[in-house]
């Protein structure tokens, strides 16, 4: 069982770090330069726009107001982003019909997933924010990915590889496939 050391001095330590970086240029205090809105496409905006195939972009499917594709880097084979086709970086930005097209995208994702690889599970989660993680902080993405029993091994540990055992092409046939209609 994990123990818990309390520490309620954090909190306060926190605070004052947070307060400190908002006095402080920003582009010095975040990694990589910060996008304006409408400065131009984002990352995933511009890969929706590129007018490529599905294959090659990895788009495995576009909704009205929402798109799949899988990550270029994936941690697993069946690693998909689910998002928004316009930049938001916070949820709570979202209106009604696309956070529902959103959630629809990523049940379906699941579905893919599960009828694709057979997992013993399936992660979903979201990364909002750098402190939180996200690769790509100005529009938001929920990741849905494939998980087994005992797919953690020493190799990304000790020597900060993942192996993985199909190529993207194989994953987009596969996800493509069993995405459901």
């Amino acid at each position: 069982m994990v123990e818990r050391l309390w520490a309620g001095w954090r909190s306060t330590y926190l605070a004052s770090l947070t307060a400190a970086r908002l006095q402080q240029d920003p582009v010095e205090t975040v990694p990589g330069p910060p996008r304006v809105p409408g400065a131009g496409p984002s990352l995933f905006e511009a890969i929706l726009a590129s007018g490529q195939p599905d294959e090659e972009t990895l788009i495995v499917w576009r909704g009205v107001r929402c798109f799949a594709l899988l990550n270029l880097y994936p941690y697993v084979s069946g690693h998909l982003l689910v998002l928004p086709r316009q930049a938001v970086a916070d949820l709570e930005l979202l209106d009604t019909a696309t956070a529902a097209e959103l959630w629809q995208g990523v049940t379906q994702a699941v579905v893919a997933v599960k009828a694709a690889y057979r997992p013993d599970g399936v992660n979903v989660g979201a990364n909002l924010g750098i402190a939180a993680g996200a690769g790509v902080p100005d529009h938001l993405h929920l990741h849905v990915l494939p998980r087994w029993f005992g797919d953690t091994n020493f190799t990304t540990t000790m020597a900060e590889t993942r192996v993985m055992p199909e190529p993207l092409g194989v994953t987009w046939e596969r996800i493509s496939e069993a995405w459901p209609r």
